[in-house]
């Protein structure tokens, strides 16, 4: 199986070392940062630094003329990946012989929200969530699409990964967040991740939908989460137990086709800017309701729009039977497994792992992340592929 390892540019630049360190582990691509989220990073190996941190979404390359004099614009980043960091960790990698696929953060961005806070969800109590553009408003919406086409097509690339392409919710790794005190369970977080912006606003009414009676209703909904009554169970029967049948099915016929739409633009756009042959995959979900990293999809209509998935597997990999069943010929069905004990994954189980995510229709591999791992988990890595 192909296996790509997720990299920062900063993993990479300042680090003679580390492209060389990447190959020897067994992978044949590596799915590189191009425009991501704030984060503070581990650098185990770096000979300059042991952590980065990134303040604020940015794009790790020289942003291009399409945003002059636009409000909704990427901002580029600071030290932590100066000048265009992604074409030099790109060539670097490519002189290894490794091939590069840019990785593009799309629909989750702190600053973003804070600079203009009108783009962000605003949930059933008015409260915005400023890590997350709402995918309903057409200025986000231009924004995302052109942001997709220029971070993924970047100079060398033979493909992109696009994450967050869809709507993020209430969940959020937060600095000091104190989120947990009360299990919202699964239909819950739906709940709190449904969006009351004007423009979703018009979109339930448009759907015969009184918006204010829906936020009202969800507000209702929400009383038992509150009052720390037993789970409902979760799925969608959840939610529709919570909320009612019709107006449960009007919010999702509503966030079902505007994620869909924007998904099809994004992919359409990323193509007539790319070079023939260039691969666009999407990091996915295959219940349509969920949201965040990776945003829930159709899996029959997302086959049909992109070149393939990656789909989260390190909790198991159950998630992939529903886009094998859907797959067709040449699609990229990848799973993706945590490589990181210390973010909960498991290298050293990776050849177990990896064979049965192809017995349930993996067609490739995505390691998540050659830069974060320890040396030890690096070397199980190579075992495990090398034993593939």
């Amino acid at each position: 199986m192909k296996a790509s390892a997720f990299v920062y540019p900063w993993d990479v630049n300042g680090d003679p070392a580390a492209p060389g360190r990447i190959a020897a582990l067994g992978v044949r691509q590596v799915t590189l940062a191009a425009a991501y989220h704030s984060t503070r990073a581990l650098t185990p190996r770096h000979p300059r630094h042991r952590v980065v941190t990134a303040e604020h979404a940015a794009v790790l390359y020289p942003a291009g003329g399409r945003w002059q004099g636009r409000a909704l614009r990427p901002h580029p980043a600071g030290d932590w990946a100066p000048g265009d960091a992604y074409g030099e960790a790109a060539a670097a990698l490519a002189r290894a012989g490794l091939e590069v696929h840019s990785w593009v953060v799309l629909a989750h961005n702190s600053r973003l929200g804070a600079e203009h806070p009108a783009t962000s969800v605003v949930n059933a109590y008015g409260d915005r969530y400023p890590w997350a553009p709402c995918i309903a408003q057409p200025a986000t919406r231009a924004y995302l699409v052109d942001l997709a086409a220029e971070a993924a097509v970047r100079p060398g690339a033979a493909g992109t990964e696009l994450e967050s392409l869809g709507w993020y919710g209430l969940q959020h790794l937060h600095a000091h967040d104190k989120t947990g005190g009360v299990g919202l369970g699964e239909a819950g977080q739906y709940l709190m991740s449904l969006c009351f912006c004007p423009a979703c606003r018009a979109g339930y009414d448009g759907l015969g939908t009184d918006p204010d009676e829906l936020a009202a209703a969800v507000r209702t909904a929400l009383e038992p989460v509150w009052q720390g009554l037993p789970d409902d169970g979760g799925g969608w029967a959840g939610v529709e137990k919570l909320l009612g049948a019709e107006p449960a099915a009007a919010t999702r016929a509503w966030r079902d086709a505007t994620a869909r739409s924007l998904q099809e633009e994004a992919v359409a756009a990323v193509r007539a800017a790319a070079p023939e042959g260039f691969q666009v995959l999407l990091h996915a979900d295959p219940v349509s309701y969920h949201v965040g990293a990776n945003p829930g999809v159709d899996p029959a209509h997302i086959l049909s729009v992109a070149d393939g998935v990656v789909v989260p597997c390190t909790g198991g990999p159950a998630l992939l039977s529903p886009f094998a069943q859907q797959r067709r010929e040449k699609a990229v069905i990848a799973a993706n497994l945590t490589v990181v004990s210390g973010m909960g994954g498991s290298p050293g189980t990776l050849a177990a792992d990896a064979a049965h995510a192809r017995e349930l229709g993996a067609t490739e591999l995505r390691l998540y992340h050659a830069g974060l791992a320890s040396d030890a988990d690096l070397e199980a890595v190579r075992e495990g592929l090398g034993a593939l």
